[in-house]
């Protein structure tokens, strides 16, 4: 069953599609032909089937996850927020962003800080918080997401079973060689401390508490989104307090390696045709079990590109997409793009392919607090606001994932 998160991301992506769809047409100065409403209509339906299913899952996971709490406790790190005390939770937490921690009487601070007089961002808030990070970014809406309650896991990387025919109950048993379950890495995949800063203008405080709520979470989903998803691809690992990217040094992730440097040339190795190849050649890379829900990353600009290039007949194998809720295309498999991949140039880690959500896992961790910061921009009429948001990411199953690489300049 889908969770509420994935079922937000697939009606994100339907309305991504829809908006498409209109600008396309006000762009042109027309009404949508037929197949464009066509396209369009089934979005709508979508977007109410999908609005319908994700009221019905929430409501699941908050009755999941109060059972949950009445077997675990409080904690005694974190306030309870649970029952009438939620709402009186987030009322004081705006009370504070308002007009800060001093106008917070006892028992509001008892509610929003924690023992040592950090102000923490309500348990629903920061739940509805994070729904929206996956519409903001690249790759937490493809990687597998879990929550978490320490600040490690052990990564997880396990070989493939082997097995063997045999009746085992009437001869000996067949020769089955040694399955490898023992963890590839002799490590953790941490929970980070994630700080953004988050500007509101003062005029905005004078709003009231629905729309003041709103432009906060928006606000801050924004700055974590940003952040997080450069460290995702990027990020150097725990030495350096990061997630550890996809694209980063030591995940165990294999590389192809391009006979052209930066596909430049009109003909020979190098030659924009070239990139067509070594695309469709990364797709193959990887195992079968992962390519059929493979997807190739890559920065936009390289999307471009091959958007634009043919193959030896004369044929687009980029296509874009025609569905409400559908990616762009290459050679079959769906595009995602991100900023911070490399673009197109000698000796660089520019595209990757497989199965993300079985290859990259993102830990998210409740515990969500922030500063506020006044006077530091008080000439600009602004208020700030120092979050600090725990969360954690590493590629826990390499094999799922191939990256594609240029070679030196000559």
């Amino acid at each position: 069953m889908a969770t509420s998160v994935e079922l937000r991301q697939e009606r994100a992506r339907t309305v991504e599609a829809m908006r498409a769809i209109t600008t396309t047409a006000e762009a042109e100065n027309r009404n949508l032909d037929a197949t464009e409403r066509e396209s369009y209509d089934r979005g709508e339906s979508d977007f109410r089937s999908l609005t319908e299913r994700i009221e019905r899952q929430e409501v699941l996971e908050r009755a999941d996850a109060e059972n949950s709490r009445e077997i675990r406790g409080g904690g005694q790190d974190r306030p309870d927020q649970t029952g009438l005390n939620s709402s009186e939770a987030r009322s004081a937490f705006l009370t504070f962003a308002r007009r800060g921690q001093s106008a917070l009487n006892r028992e509001q601070r008892a509610l929003v800080e924690d023992q040592i007089g950090q102000v923490l961002v309500p348990d629903d808030f920061e739940a509805e918080l994070r729904r929206d990070l996956p519409t903001l970014a690249t790759i937490r809406p493809l990687a597998n997401v879990r929550s978490i309650e320490r600040n490690r896991t052990r990564r997880r990387s396990i070989g493939e079973a082997t097995v063997a025919w045999g009746k085992l109950e009437t001869k000996a048993e067949p020769a089955i060689e040694e399955s490898d379950f023992t963890p590839k890495f002799d490590d953790y995949v941490y929970v980070e401390d994630l700080y953004g800063l988050a500007k509101i203008g003062e005029d905005e405080f004078d709003d009231t508490d629905v729309n003041l709520e709103a432009f906060i979470r928006d606000t801050f989903a924004r700055a974590i989104s940003e952040a997080e998803d450069k460290a995702f691809i990027k990020g150097t690992g725990h030495g350096d307090e990061q997630p550890l990217g996809i694209f980063a040094a030591g995940t165990g992730i294999a590389a192809r390696t391009s006979g052209a440097s930066d596909y430049s040339a009109t003909s020979g190795a190098n030659a924009r045709g070239a990139l067509l190849d070594d695309l469709k050649m990364l797709a193959y890379d990887v195992k079968d079990v992962y390519r059929r829900n493979g997807q190739y990353l890559m920065n936009s600009s390289t999307e471009a590109l091959i958007s634009v290039a043919k193959d030896g007949n004369g044929q687009y194998l980029w296509q874009p997409s025609v569905q409400a809720g559908r990616p762009n295309t290459f050679n079959g498999f769906a595009i995602a793009t991100q900023g911070d991949i490399d673009a197109i140039a000698a000796n660089k880690q520019i595209a990757a392919f497989g199965d993300i959500k079985a290859g990259y896992t993102i830990l998210d961790r409740l515990g969500m607090t922030v500063q506020r910061l006044v006077e530091l921009y008080a000439e600009d009429g602004l208020i700030g606001f120092k979050i600090r948001a725990r969360v954690g990411g590493a590629p826990d199953r390499p094999k799922a994932l191939h990256i594609l690489k240029t070679k030196a300049a000559a």
